[in-house]
């Protein structure tokens, strides 16, 4: 990629951007095309289309297939990916587990970068699409989605640059006026324990909130590290394949996997960060050609000048926690962790969890086992539906979008090795993925290796542009 990734001046705010977003481009996406207007289902059956059959495509089918019977009831019509075998797991995983809700036909399993429109007309509007092909697609996906009349459940990130974030939230505005209903995949926000949590901080039982800090330290996980390419094998289909890999498809590891700590501090807190300063570095990785640092130690600044530090690492044999942490002039709140994505929230009187507690979810008066919370995946998919059912608002791109350009900003905070503020990221003119939406099975991809099969990796201080 050749694209000089100079910061242009700010056009667009944390404050401005929301009413702002539909005049981001000369024009918008779908001018020109009759668009009805989408209600809620009433007591149909609401067909589902998956599209990205990987893991998290598989459960979250799983989950839009096993809402309530007040939400209910689905059934899965339609499959989409590039890879066949990917395809042929998901399908047997579903059909297996849910039998009669699974009618999906091999005419409608679609292989191919076209398959999104084939499995989405498929469907009619007001049944619900699911994305969880790399966020490097999303806007693509979203605007076929938006013209087709369709509510939609998309994974997390929802973009991995300034350029795909600015064009969401233009395609939004339009989803907006069809009162789609949108889901994004920040399933902490759906969690219970957070719930309340975030309740009680609002209601002043932790103060005003000093500083936070979160972490996210665990070995290599998914296909964050890869080697070089087999000979033979497709570049542009290897980078999918490996998509955690490469900054242009996921954001890398920092991207795909951070983002809930930074999401749900962010939210915590009732702000989102207007600058960071970040850290990062390789470490003996032998011939892995992977894009992603191995650590990072990032410092966000709020604008009432109060910090969030993140700690993110994907190495073996280290020190592994994952967990969310608040201090405010009244005590110290858990957010979410030790363990991982299910919280144990509670609310200390001093500044650490030694010290008295005086709050935690689930715990009654009468002491004992605490009530463990719901399964926050599948609270996201209780409220996406009970939305279309009844025609509630819903719709979490603006946010899904703030979280990622959070994110973003402190992964190219530390791969650049500059300062980097909420604007710069969200106006910058780099595009990581130039042409996505014209790629076929036969493309090159936007980001080729050298000679030796190595991949541009970020060297702060040297390089100015992340690849």
């Amino acid at each position: 990629m050749n694209q000089k990734n100079t910061f242009v001046e700010s056009k667009l705010s944390r404050r401005n951007f929301l009413s702002n977003s539909g005049k981001i481009a000369t024009g918008s996406a779908l001018a020109g095309v009759a668009l009805p207007v989408v209600h809620g289902q009433s007591s149909d059956v609401t067909k589902v289309a998956l599209v990205g059959c990987g893991g998290r495509g598989t459960g979250a089918a799983s989950n839009a297939l096993s809402v309530s019977a007040a939400n209910g009831p689905t059934k899965l019509v339609a499959m989409a990916d590039v890879f066949q075998s990917k395809m042929d797991q998901s399908y047997n995983g579903l059909v297996n587990k849910h039998k009669d809700k699974v009618d999906v036909p091999e005419e409608r399993r679609f292989i191919g970068f076209d398959g999104y429109e084939k499995a989405m007309d498929a469907l009619d509007p007001g049944d619900v699409v699911i994305f969880t092909s790399p966020c490097a697609f999303r806007w693509v996906h979203y605007q076929y989605a938006i013209k087709r009349g369709l509510n939609v459940f998309m994974e997390k990130p929802v973009t991995p640059d300034g350029h795909s974030s600015r064009k969401m939230l233009e395609l939004n505005e339009e989803a907006k006026k069809l009162n789609l209903k949108v889901g994004v995949g920040l399933m902490c926000r759906h969690s219970q324990a957070r719930r309340e949590l975030k309740s009680r901080i609002e209601d002043g039982e932790l103060g005003e909130i000093l500083n936070m800090r979160a972490y996210r330290m665990q070995g290599p996980i998914a296909s964050c590290f890869s080697d070089k390419k087999p000979a033979g094998e497709s570049e542009l289909m290897y980078q999918i394949k490996r998509f955690h890999s490469f900054l242009w498809l996921s954001g890398g590891s920092f991207s795909d996997f951070f983002i809930h700590n930074i999401d749900e501090c962010c939210w915590m807190k009732g702000m989102w960060p207007i600058k960071c300063q970040a850290q990062g570095g390789r470490h003996y990785r032998g011939d892995k050609i992977d894009q992603n640092f191995d650590n990072y130690t990032v410092e966000y600044t709020f604008p009432d000048e109060t910090k969030l530090y993140f700690h993110g690492r994907n190495m073996a044999g280290c020190h592994q926690e994952f967990s969310s942490h608040a201090h405010g002039t009244k005590g110290y709140a858990l957010i979410s962790g030790p363990g991982g994505h299910r919280s144990q929230a509670r609310i200390h009187k001093g500044q650490g969890p030694d010290s008295d507690m005086a709050w935690m979810f689930g715990l009654g008066n009468g002491g004992g086992r605490p009530t463990r919370e719901t399964n926050p995946y599948q609270d996201e998919w209780e409220r996406l539906m009970d939305a279309i059912k009844n025609d509630k608002p819903h719709n979490e791109v603006e946010r899904g979008v703030q979280a990622s350009v959070a994110t973003s900003m402190g992964r190219m905070a530390a791969h650049i090795g500059t300062e980097v503020t909420y604007d710069q990221m969200l106006n910058s003119n780099h595009v990581f993925g130039p042409g996505v939406e014209n790629l076929t099975l036969d493309s090159q991809p936007p980001l080729l290796a050298n000679n030796e099969g190595l991949y541009p990796i970020p060297e702060p201080g040297r390089k100015k542009q992340e690849y």
